[in-house]
């Protein structure tokens, strides 16, 4: 096996991240940005930047520091950190913005060259130039890590000159023809140009898989880069200030040659800081690309690696071919707005990842390198308004990109290798909300059904699971659940029963949460789940459960029926039917002498109407009076409540002298063309024996034996279900 060579502080992060810092903007921009905003306003965006790039390498130290750092950089942490689909959300967008950058890169070095020697093309220069620095990087990293010693130097030496040299009004040239002269700009103008200067660090990052101590080497070169860059750029508008007055500053972006000892070296600083971010990107664009194909987001292929530094080849070939077709795309100034939002993307997540990791406070979190919650999750902040401040339009490009590949990325449903926090970040979330729920009271204005469906395995009692889904819609809480007899067989069988239930409802697109219970007894098991199923005030209110007809369960249903009532639990029964439905065109709903079932009845039926399957479902509400005056009360009654309510819904109202002795054939000649009918059921009464209610279920069990699919509802919350619809 080939042993793989692992570069360290100084070559691995600090060198890259610094000459990344350390570009174009500073040559080209910074007697602009001086002109426009002065010193101080300088200082300021300055200082404001640096926080938070310095804000971000603490988070990246903090995370680097409590895992094994692999190839990939920032899309590594992340997605260990957040899951495989944020990083990869992150991941992809963050491999483009460097890609591109090569090609930026390569073309801002071929405009300075041509500038010089005005008969070479822009276009044939940045791709020579694209190509001599992909041939280094394709034979050897460590080469090319070499090479970014002598663009430091050439660097140094320019900084050198230019700190050296100076300026008076009477010596001073004039601007050169060609020059441009760019224009005045607000405060956040100038803070949005000069903001990708500081956007270097994840050059470091990127070569995360390739360091000999990856939790050593990152803090501390990535923290030395970017107060390097701080003091620099402190510097050298200090030095420009006081050498010319801001209208001459704003006239040529190339003063700082002029203002040099020897101006020729601020030309091989131009040079050096172009073509190392350009290597920069050549080095780390291909990382990320084969982290994300080690990890199945891309083609596998592109992960493989060759010779003893183990180099991505292929995924360096793939950048290349990317970087190329962006010279041939000629202005990239149009997307450079959009590549630092994905830049500000990954700076924000690596802050919310290390953030949330430091407020979760799981015992896996032991970073050497400490970093308090509060300052990453003030520098995703800044990310993110940093982003808006800069373009808000572009902001949401980036954002809804993020959020296309994340959305992508689940329907994929890859399997990670590797376990994330991301059942921490819920669990934080999920304590916060049980205890701010500990303290409200529900209410019917936020009254949800939250389901306990007691179906038994999925295949024998689907129409119950459907039923409860088709009302839910994935917005309240469902709960299949089933009881098993306590025996050695059941207690090894649980777990893979449990398991069975989750992939069926998988399988069917049904968000529910799965609960087996084992007890001696399944009625007793079905009175602890009632009463002790949920947490705190979050359990459920609603029982669905199916009706049995053998006479010989009636009492233990009766008993079930009282014991939920007690709890403050709703009820339905549903009814199967054999009768033909007609696809779901029409919901009968009997409103009865129980307000508090009406109430819920109606709530049931319209939640159930939008969905899919009912969406076109008319509802009917149906009531049966003595007589005309009767009639007369209850339509203006129903009108008034309909109108109040905002429900689309139709009346039928029927008069029966003797509604009590006709009522099973009323409902079921009224109702035998509907395709679900709701009909009330009467609470138990206070002392009220078993015996006694089980005459009463006997009594709606052939009440409803000849009409179609029905539910039979008892409402027992302490709501008032009408305030729903006021």
């Amino acid at each position: 096996m080939e042993q793989k060579i692992g570069f360290g502080t100084f070559k691995g992060v600090y060198t890259p991240s610094v000459l990344t810092i350390l570009g174009v903007i500073m040559y080209l921009r910074m007697g602009w940005v001086v002109g426009n905003v002065g010193l101080i306003g300088t200082l300021i965006i300055v200082t404001l930047s640096s926080a938070i790039t310095f804000v971000t390498a603490l988070s990246i130290s903090a995370t680097a520091t409590n895992m094994k750092v692999g190839t990939g950089g920032a899309y590594y942490m992340i997605s260990r950190s957040l899951g495989v689909e944020i990083g990869a959300a992150v991941g992809i967008p963050l491999y483009l913005a460097q890609v591109l950058g090569i090609s930026f890169y390569s073309v801002g070095f071929a405009e300075s060259l041509v500038a010089l020697f005005p008969n070479l093309s822009v276009t044939a220069c940045a791709i020579a130039c694209l190509v001599i620095l992909t041939a280094v990087t394709y034979k050897s990293a460590d080469l090319a890590l070499r090479i970014q010693f002598l663009v430091m130097l050439a660097i140094v030496l320019s900084l050198i000159s230019f700190f050296w040299g100076g300026l008076t009004l009477e010596t001073i040239p004039d601007p050169s023809p060609s020059a441009t002269i760019l224009e005045d700009a607000s405060f956040w103008a100038v803070f949005a140009v000069f903001f990708p200067a500081v956007t270097g660090i994840l050059s470091g990052v990127s070569m995360s898989g390739d360091l000999k101590d990856p939790s050593r080497s990152l803090p501390f070169g990535t923290i030395a880069a970017v107060l390097t860059g701080y003091v620099v750029y402190s510097a050298v508008p200090a030095m420009l200030h006081a050498a010319l007055p801001a209208d001459l500053l704003k006239q040529d972006p190339m003063i700082m040659v002029k203002i040099a000892k020897f101006g020729f070296l601020i030309y091989l600083g131009i040079w050096g800081a172009t073509l190392s971010s350009a290597l920069g990107g050549l080095l780390g664009a291909p990382r990320i690309l084969q982290a994300l194909a080690n990890d199945s987001v891309v083609f596998k292929k592109l992960a493989k690696t060759y010779g003893t530094d183990q180099n991505p080849r292929l995924a360096t070939l793939v950048s290349f071919l990317f970087a190329l077709v962006g010279i041939l795309l000629g202005d990239l100034n149009a997307i450079a707005p959009i590549l630092s939002m994905f830049f500000l993307t990954a700076y924000g997540l690596l802050n919310f990842s290390a953030g949330i990791e430091a407020l979760i406070a799981s015992p896996s979190w032991r970073p050497k390198f400490k970093s308090h919650w509060g300052t990453s999750m003030i520098g995703a902040f800044l990310c993110l308004a940093t982003m808006l401040m800069i373009n808000p339009g572009a902001t949401f490009i980036a954002v809804a990109c993020v959020i296309g590949i994340y959305y992508y990325m689940l329907r994929r449903n890859l399997k990670a290798r590797w376990e994330d926090m991301g059942y921490g970040i819920l669990m934080l979330l999920s304590r916060y909300s049980i205890y701010q729920l500990g303290k409200k009271k529900a209410n019917a204005k936020s009254w949800r059904p939250n389901f306990l469906v007691l179906s038994g395995a999925p295949t024998n009692r689907w129409y119950l699971i459907d039923f409860a889904h088709n009302i839910t819609q994935g917005k309240g809480f469902l709960t299949v659940a089933s009881v098993l007899t306590k025996n050695e067989a059941n207690v090894k069988k649980r777990q893979a029963f449990k398991e069975s239930i989750h992939e069926y409802l998988k399988k069917r697109r049904v968000q529910a949460l799965v609960e087996v219970f084992l007890s001696h007894d399944v009625s007793e098991g079905l009175h602890s789940l009632v009463q002790g199923y949920g947490m705190g005030t979050l359990t459920p209110n609603t029982i669905l459960l199916g009706e049995t007809e053998k006479e010989e369960n009636y009492e233990k249903f009766s008993e079930f029926i009282q014991f939920s009532h007690i709890n403050n639990k709703n009820v339905i029964l549903f009814r199967e039917s054999m009768k033909t439905t007609h696809e779901g065109q029409r919901i009968h709903v009997w409103w009865g002498r129980e307000r508090q079932n009406a109430g819920l009845m109606l709530a049931l039926a319209y939640m159930l109407q939008l969905s899919d399957p009912w969406s076109r479902a008319e509802i009917v509400l149906n009531t049966i009076v003595k007589n005309e005056t009767e009639k007369e009360a209850a339509e203006k009654m129903l009108q008034k409540f309909l109108l109040n309510g905002r429900l689309k819904m139709s009346l039928q109202i029927v008069i029966k002298e003797s509604w009590r002795q006709s009522l099973k054939k009323t409902i079921t000649s009224m109702s035998s063309d509907a395709d679900l009918v709701f009909i009330g059921m009467r609470p138990p009464e206070i002392d009220e024996s078993t015996a006694d209610y089980k005459n009463y279920y006997e009594s709606i069990i052939d009440l409803t034996s000849d009409l179609p699919p029905a539910a039979i509802v008892m409402a027992a919350q302490e709501i008032d279900f009408a305030k729903v619809f006021s």
